[in-house]
């Protein structure tokens, strides 16, 4: 009896202590939920079974193949994957596709815009790298040398053979920075815009170069901490952009058409045409008026070549003096509309600077010759016809005062306040939420850096940030081993890129549904940021994911940051395009349902027979 009593008093202390303990741990459970920290419990349960990522295994983000280093077979069939495409492919741009841009009318260049496929028309397979392909020699030796393997276009070390622009040498080309008006060299060039223009000490740090070329003018202006955005059409100048990209200098296939440019109005510091072929003294004005529009207050337009400098050059460019003087005469008179004031023309090369605001110009104000642009939103611009009108500036209370707000030079611009934020001009913004943006990209930029702890080294040159906000993610990379096209969809709830451009940084809209306006590999590392989830339900994964295949780099790094839900479906489709993938917890750790998924694209060309 004594046993018998003994047992169930211990059996009474331990239910007591169980019922205890139990009612404890429902009590603080019921708290910790009603903190608001509970929220991602029931997801972190099912994100740690889904993708084990707790531990995350070491990717490896080294090059492993150049000139002396490229296996016959790099890569072996172990999962089923998307097939590649027929080796014709290899320098697929799908909206820029020859065949179809001939049946578009050649007025205004439209046949030269962007025309994308059909969705039965689009392709569902891996863009091939050419047989023999290695990774570009590192910056800034990739300014000079590029691999004929890469480019293995020959037609322009022929046509401009005698500018200077690219010699072929063995088996890579080589760039002596020369181009169409500048055959001696860009850095003498750049020199004599520098006499007038305040290219050095940061006033001037964002460029737009209309018909670049191969870029040689944006890949010097980088020695002055310029950074460039360079456009051409893809046409008879074979490669021209991919020679660009190649070079690791930024740049897309574009021309000034009929549509709007995909930038925000007052964005540039600089403009620049030297013998860009566009015809500036036509279409009423318009081209003039859209880089008015996307020039920055007090901005800079240069002007080189015909019909500048035409009293000496005449002869040379087969055209008459008359025609050539009337041509000036027009341009003159557009520049004069646009309350531009020239203040220097010298060796065949003009330049004009805007007015820094509507009120320093009021016979502009009252000329009914001169249409106004509708005040509309300046993210506008996407598939936007372009019209013959002049875009009002921001008010201002002085003659003096730059509409818009006045910037701070580079590199101080760059986490300065943009007068967009301070101003209110971008909802959802202000100047703590920015500060605060800045802040949470530096540590998320430190995490991407424990697992890829080549980000920052030069590793990577050319970077495409998908979804860029306010910037912040290339504002924690600047560097001069480095530049960051900062894309904002056009389907994003706020317009910020004049945000970045601000900071002196350059990016352009895009959406993500469509083929980006550039070659295949040409970018060595994506970063994507939520872009999942804002396109669910407009468009394909698929799409999205075989586009960013097709622009990045055999070899190259992906880091997409989004929620367990869309990364758990975009590992496997990545699984199924030859990428190494591995996803990572948010870094504040496992109960955050935003997660990582870290990937590297494999290497492989036309050639190959299997899989790594």
């Amino acid at each position: 009896m004594a046993r018998s009593l003994t047992e169930n008093k211990t059996r009474t202390a331990l239910f007591v202590l169980v019922v205890f303990g139990l009612c404890s741990f429902f009590y603080l459970l019921g708290v910790w939920q009603r903190s608001g920290f509970g929220r991602g419990d029931s997801i972190a349960a099912v994100v740690n079974e889904q993708t084990k990522c707790l531990k995350l295994p070491n990717l490896n983000f080294e090059t492993h193949h150049s000139a002396s280093d490229l296996p016959n077979d790099t890569f072996s069939s172990q999962v089923k994957t998307f097939e590649p495409c027929d080796a014709e492919y290899t320098d697929y741009t799908p909206c820029e596709e020859q065949k179809r841009a001939m049946t578009f009318p050649r007025d205004h260049m439209i046949y030269r815009e962007r025309h994308c496929p059909p969705e039965n028309e689009k392709l569902y397979c891996l863009i091939p790298a050419p047989k023999g392909y290695v990774a570009p020699f590192p910056w800034p030796k990739s300014r000079d040398y590029v691999s004929y393997a890469n480019v293995p276009h020959k037609s322009l070390t022929v046509e401009k053979a005698i500018q200077n622009w690219v010699h072929y040498e063995g088996n890579v080309f080589r760039f002596p920075g020369g181009g169409t008006q500048f055959p001696q060299g860009a850095d003498k060039y750049i020199d004599q815009l520098a006499s007038v223009i305040p290219i050095t000490g940061g006033e001037v740090r964002t460029a737009l170069d209309t018909g670049c070329g191969v870029a040689s003018l944006g890949a010097y202006l980088l020695k002055k901490d310029v950074l460039t955005m360079s456009f051409a059409p893809k046409d008879n100048h074979e490669a021209q952009v991919q020679f660009a990209l190649e070079r690791g200098v930024p740049a897309y296939i574009g021309v000034l058409g009929s549509m709007k440019l995909s930038f925000p109005s007052r964005v540039f510091d600089m403009a620049h045409c030297s013998r860009c072929l566009i015809p500036w003294s036509g279409s009423n004005g318009m081209y003039m008026m859209e880089v008015d529009r996307v020039l920055r207050p007090g901005g800079y337009w240069v002007l080189s070549g015909p019909p500048i400098g035409w009293k000496i050059h005449y002869k040379g460019w087969q055209r008459t003096k008359d025609d050539l003087r009337s041509e000036q005469r027009k341009i003159e008179q557009f520049a004069e509309l646009l309350c531009w004031k020239k203040i220097s023309e010298k060796d065949g090369i003009a330049i004009w600077r805007k007015r820094l605001n509507d009120k320093s110009c009021p016979r502009k104000q009252d000329n009914s010759k001169v249409a106004k642009c509708e005040l509309t939103s300046e993210s506008d611009v996407w598939y936007k016809k372009m019209e013959a009108c002049i875009t009002p500036l921001p008010e201002v209370k002085s003659v003096s005062e730059v509409a818009g707000g006045e910037l701070e030079p580079f590199p101080q611009r760059l986490n300065a306040v943009p007068p967009r934020i301070a101003r209110g001009f971008v909802p959802g913004f202000s100047v703590q939420t920015y500060q605060e943006d800045n802040k949470l990209w530096q540590k998320h930029v430190n995490a991407y850096k424990k697992t890829n702890d080549l980000l920052d080294t030069g590793r990577y040159r050319n970077i495409m940030d998908m979804n860029a906000g306010l910037g912040s993610f290339a504002a924690v990379l600047e560097s001069p081993k480095l530049w960051v096209m900062n894309v904002v969809p056009f389907i994003a709830d706020t317009s910020t890129l004049g945000v970045i451009y601000e900071r002196g940084l350059i990016g352009m809209y895009h959406d993500w549904c469509e083929g980006f306006s550039t070659y295949p590999r040409t970018y060595d590392l994506i970063h994507a940021n939520g872009v999942f989830s804002l396109y669910q339900n407009k468009c394909k994964f698929e799409d999205i994911l075989l586009e960013m295949d097709r622009i990045l780099r055999p070899e190259g790094a992906v880091i997409i940051r989004d929620t367990v839900d869309a990364l758990v479906k975009v590992e496997k489709i990545a699984n199924a395009m030859r990428w190494e993938t591995r996803l990572a917890d948010h870094e504040g750790g496992p109960r955050v349902p935003e997660k990582m998924l870290f990937a590297v694209k494999q290497y492989w060309t036309a050639d190959s027979k299997s899989r790594r």
